[in-house]
């Protein structure tokens, strides 16, 4: 049996990369596996037949991967953080006063 030799490719200043996966993102399909196991040990203790505990998790497991995937691919290291932010951002803001134009109101205040 062979040991497998994993490459972790981390430069200086560089965020980490694993398999295609960028930074916070292996976070999320560690957190995903981990979830899924949890699942996994609740439908078997429930009762279900082993096979269909093992279907379901792995058709979840198997869309979370892709999930993942597609947004490391399409957000990178930090754009689904930007992508969030720019949502929160207002489409206009409404002033109802011009006291905010004149120089003596906006000292007063």
């Amino acid at each position: 049996m062979s040991n497998s030799v994993y490459q972790i490719n981390k430069g200086i200043n560089q965020s980490i990369e694993f398999k295609g996966l960028k930074a916070q993102y292996i976070w999320y399909l560690g957190g995903g596996v981990v979830s899924l196991t949890i699942v996994f040990a609740i439908l078997y203790i429930i009762g279900l037949p082993s096979l269909l505990c093992v279907g379901l998790v792995g058709t979840a497991g198997a869309f979370l991967v892709f999930k993942i995937y597609k947004m490391s691919n399409q957000y990178g290291e930090f754009g689904m953080m930007k992508a969030l932010a720019k949502k929160q951002i207002p489409k206009c803001i409404n002033v109802y006063s011009r006291g905010i134009f004149f120089k003596d109101i906006a000292i007063e205040r």
